[in-house]
């Protein structure tokens, strides 16, 4: 009996992370919507109100930012809203291996040195997800492919 409760806790643990993980660009989006939501909620929305104008406004700030970064031109531009989404989830990462991590560990130093360790860890992977689709210009809009005198394969292996 002890060692299927040991089982589903680490079971139950692994499954809380690569939640976390899979949820963490979702971190910015939650809270703009929590902000309006309870701002609207405050200015007499009421319930639903808050809960439908929160919706909207979480999920308006998702689309956005990944339009903007799959769209914008500027490198400036899509490191500024890849950093927006990633610093909530790294904020949200820190705080969540932290709780996970007073589970088995008395020392605080080390609770903190994890918490930092999943921050830097969540916040990279939100990067990454959010940015992964995000390519650089294609040869067509950079005028390479309508060009005949830029080929894009060299002579000899257009030839076999």
């Amino acid at each position: 009996m002890l060692a299927i409760g040991l089982i589903l806790k680490t079971l139950g643990i692994g499954l809380f992370c690569w939640a976390i993980f899979a949820l963490a660009v979702y971190a910015l989006p939650f809270f703009v919507a929590l902000s309006i939501g309870l701002t609207a909620l405050q200015n007499g929305a009421g319930v639903v109100g808050a809960l439908l104008i929160a919706t909207a406004g979480g999920a308006l700030t998702l689309v956005l930012g990944q339009i903007a970064v799959a769209v914008g031109r500027s490198l400036d531009l899509r490191i500024a809203i890849a950093t927006a989404f990633a610093i909530p989830a790294a904020v949200a990462g820190y705080h969540v291996a932290f709780a996970l991590s007073q589970i088995g560990m008395p020392s605080l130093a080390w609770r903190e040195i994890l918490a930092c360790l999943g921050a830097v860890c969540i916040g990279g992977t939100t990067w990454t997800r959010l940015t992964a689709f995000a390519e650089p210009r294609s040869l067509e809009l950079a005028g390479l492919a309508a060009n005949p005198s830029h080929p894009v394969l060299p002579a000899a292996t257009r030839e076999g």
